[in-house]
């Protein structure tokens, strides 16, 4: 169960990156072992028994959180890319924001599957895709 409020060691930013948008620093929580620990646990477990192919983790900090979910759960993991990032051939895909749209590519090769129920998406605070 968790007994920290995490919301609480996350900096808002507002105005940024554009006039009416909030910007959420999570620099701020990562410095905190116990933010961090509590974050990753409430993130992991959930999916501790879901046999899980890979976590899925969208740059930047789904690289800093996805990671570790991954690894806790004992499953690979996929960095979701910036166009043009990635040295091979990539998936890419465009997704809407609040103010325009943007796009994130994956290497092609997908991890081997081990019979398990698919992928887990990280990005800021994750979501089961």
């Amino acid at each position: 169960m968790l007994t920290i409020d995490l919301k609480q060691m996350i900096r808002t930013v507002p105005d940024f990156p554009k006039p009416g948008i909030n910007f959420f620093d999570i620099t701020t929580l990562l410095k905190e072992p116990d933010g961090l620990k509590a974050t990753i646990d409430s993130l992991a477990t959930p999916y501790a028994a879901a046999r899980i192919d890979a976590v899925v983790g969208i740059e930047s900090r789904g690289f800093i959180l996805g990671a570790a979910v991954a690894q806790r759960i004992g499953a690979g993991f996929i960095p979701m890319r910036k166009p043009g990032k990635l040295p091979a051939k990539a998936i890419k895909e465009i997704y809407d924001l609040e103010y325009g749209k943007d796009a994130l590519e994956r290497a092609e090769r997908r991890p081997r599957r081990r019979g398990s129920c698919g992928s887990l998406a990280a990005s800021c605070w994750g979501s089961r895709s």
